[in-house]
This record gives C-alpha cells, sequence and structure tokens, in this order.
C-alpha cells in the first residue's frame, strides 16, 4: 500500500471513524508522505479476545475486556476472568488486518488466563490444563484457516512461556504458561517450576509444524 493511501487508513478508519459525522477534515502535506515512507514493514498485535458493540449498552449484560469493554456476547465461553473466546475472531481479524493494510502480520500475544491447580503426576507436580490446550488448539486452527485465505504471517508466540504476574491484573493467580511457578498473589510460594500438561503438548505442536493439532 502506498503511504499515502496508508495515512488515510490509519486515520479514516482508526483515528477518525467518525470524521464525515463530525465534519473533521484531515490534512495531509506533501512531506507527511515522505515522512511515512518505509516506516513499517509488518503489523505485530495481541489477540485474547472479541468484544460486542451495541447502540444501546444499557439494554444488555457488560462483557469484561482487557483495555475496553463492551457488552456479554451470549454466544461464546468465558474464561473465569470473563474475556470471550473467540477463535474464529482471531481468523476474521487477520483477514481484516492483511486486507486493509496489506503488510505481513505477526501475532506477538495469545493465550488463556486461569487458575491452575498443581497436582501431583507421574513425573512430579503438574497442572492438567486441557482448557489451555484446547484454547490454543482452538485458535491456531483458525490461524491456520488465514493462511489458506491467503494471509501473510511471519509468526505466532504465545502468552506466555511461564506464569508471572498477569499486566491486566496485577495477580500471579491469572496464570498463562506453559511452566507452573509456585507463587501465590500474596507472595507466598517457593518459586519452584512445573512442567504443566501444555507444556508437552505445544512442543509437539512445534516438533509437527502444526500438524498435531489436526490429531485426534
Amino acid at each position: 500500500m502506498p503511504s499515502k493511501e496508508l495515512v488515510k487508513v490509519l486515520l479514516c478508519k482508526i483515528l477518525w471513524p467518525g470524521k464525515k459525522e463530525n465534519n473533521i477534515e484531515i490534512e495531509f502535506a506533501p512531506e507527511d508522505e515522505e515522512i511515512l515512507k518505509n516506516t513499517v514493514d509488518f503489523i505485530s498485535f495481541s489477540y485474547y479476545m472479541s468484544v460486542a458493540a451495541a447502540h444501546d449498552p444499557e439494554n444488555y449484560t457488560s462483557g469484561r475486556g482487557n483495555v475496553l469493554g463492551g457488552i456479554e456476547n451470549p454466544y461464546l465461553e468465558k474464561s473465569e476472568w470473563g474475556w470471550a473466546i473467540d477463535p474464529v475472531g482471531l481468523r476474521l481479524v487477520l483477514n481484516d488486518f492483511y486486507d486493509r493494510y496489506q503488510l505481513p502480520l505477526f501475532i506477538v500475544e495469545n493465550g488463556l488466563g486461569a487458575k491452575d491447580v498443581l497436582v501431583d503426576g507421574p513425573d512430579g507436580p503438574t497442572v492438567q490444563d486441557d482448557y489451555r490446550i484446547d484454547y490454543l488448539q482452538k485458535h491456531l486452527v483458525q490461524v491456520g484457516q488465514a493462511l489458506q485465505d491467503g494471509v501473510e504471517l511471519w509468526g505466532y508466540t504465545t502468552w506466555g512461556p511461564i506464569d508471572l504476574v498477569s499486566a491486566s491484573t496485577a495477580q500471579l493467580s491469572k496464570r498463562y504458561g506453559f511452566i507452573y511457578v509456585d507463587r501465590n498473589d500474596d507472595g507466598s510460594g517457593s518459586l519452584a517450576r512445573y512442567k504443566k500438561k501444555s507444556f508437552n503438548w505445544y512442543k509437539e505442536v512445534i516438533a509437527t509444524n502444526g500438524d498435531s493439532l489436526y490429531q485426534d
């Protein structure tokens, strides 16, 4: 996309979506195009959930999100923190971003925050986090669908490899990692690390280049 067209998209579709309704004029000086040339090689973004909207939100149940709220989508499952689980939404976002900007994309964060419980396993303490495996498997399948749609995707990384304090809630009990860290919200715990069930599952996904996602 030419830089001049890119700035129009950024201003008209993102920064000022209501410019026509509010009679907003966006100025584009000749030197702006030179400044914008070759400034963006790819677009990276995080995806955890989708958020629904309504023109009369007071008539609906409020939904929960990370930065922005919205209304609850009754057709989607939710995490323990009320975040809508929407794998198909990721495919739609990938297609929309690629169609809009015509630049390679990179998913830098995708994962499920949950209250993991440490249990005894055959090889020591572990977490049977089948819910996390289900979340990631469904989202990665949709990533594969987006690739078949023609989206140019450079990479995908989960959030995150190891449990840490959640930036959205300041809780360690909201766990995302493949590795459990023995630490609680009150600061207690030994900081010992234990592999969750999802650790070896994701290792297999990487080793098979995603083929294991489609195995029963």
